[in-house]
C-alpha cells in the first residue's frame, strides 16, 4: 500500500485523477487502472480524444428506449421499431447483456423487456427497483407497446438461479390476472455436456422437459 502511495505521488496530478477513474471501473485493480492511464498517454492525441468523444457520446445520446427499456440512441430502439419483428411475444431478461445473447441466436424475432435487475430482498431490491410495473403497463395498454400491438405472450428468459426464478415466480403471479400466455425457457443438458457433470437442477429439467425423440 506504501508503495503504491508513493509511485502516486511521482505522478502529475491529471495521471492521478485518471488512474483513480480507471480503478473505479468493475473489475479493474490498482495495476490494470495504470496500465491504462499509461496506453492513454502513450496513445497518440487522436486516439485519446476519440476514446472520450465516444464516452461523451454515449452519456448525451444513449438513453432507455420507453418501451423495452434496452439503452438506445433512437426512440423506440431498432428492435422496438422493426416492422418485421412480432410485437406480440416479448421476451423478459434481466439485462442488456441478457438480451444481446440472445439476440445472436437469430432465432427469436420478438420484442423484449429489460427489467434493469433481479429481486434480491437480501440486497434491499425490491419489485420497485425492477422495471415490472412497466411490462404490466405494456400488456394492459397496447399503446404502451411498440407499434400498438397487443401482447399474447411473455416469455420469462431469467437466469437459472434462486434470484431469477423468485423474479419469475413473482412476475407470473403479478400477470395471472392478465389475458397473456406466459412461458419461459427451456432448460436441460446442454448439447456437448456430459450427464456425469450436470448439477441436479439441470437434470430435474432436462426430465420433466423432455420431448419426442
Amino acid at each position: 500500500m506504501a508503495r503504491e502511495s508513493n509511485q502516486r505521488g511521482a505522478y502529475p496530478e491529471s495521471v492521478n485523477r485518471l488512474i483513480q477513474a480507471f480503478s473505479t471501473l468493475p473489475g479493474i485493480g490498482g495495476r490494470t487502472a495504470q496500465r491504462l492511464a499509461f496506453w492513454v498517454l502513450k496513445s497518440s492525441s487522436e486516439e485519446a480524444l476519440a476514446l472520450a468523444d465516444a464516452i461523451t457520446s454515449v452519456k448525451q445520446s444513449v438513453r432507455h428506449c420507453p418501451v423495452c427499456w434496452n439503452p438506445a440512441d433512437s426512440s423506440p430502439c431498432h428492435i422496438c421499431a422493426d416492422e418485421s419483428r412480432d410485437g406480440s411475444i416479448v421476451m423478459v431478461v434481466e439485462q442488456p447483456k441478457d438480451l444481446i445473447n440472445l439476440e445472436q441466436t437469430g432465432r427469436y424475432r420478438g420484442l423484449y423487456h429489460v427489467l434493469m435487475g433481479r429481486l434480491d430482498p437480501l440486497d434491499g431490491v425490491g419489485p420497485e427497483s425492477i422495471t415490472a410495473a412497466d411490462l404490466l403497463a405494456r400488456v394492459n395498454d397496447a399503446s404502451r407497446n411498440a407499434r400498438g400491438v397487443e401482447v399474447r405472450e411473455i416469455v420469462l428468459a431469467l437466469n437459472p438461479d434462486l434470484e431469477g426464478d423468485s423474479t419469475g415466480l413473482y412476475l407470473a403471479e403479478i400477470l395471472k390476472a392478465q389475458a397473456v400466455k406466459v412461458t419461459r425457457l427451456a432448460r436441460g443438458l446442454p448439447s456437448g455436456s456430459q450427464i456425469e457433470f450436470a448439477n441436479r437442477a439441470a437434470l430435474a429439467d432436462a426430465i420433466s422437459l423432455r420431448q419426442p425423440f
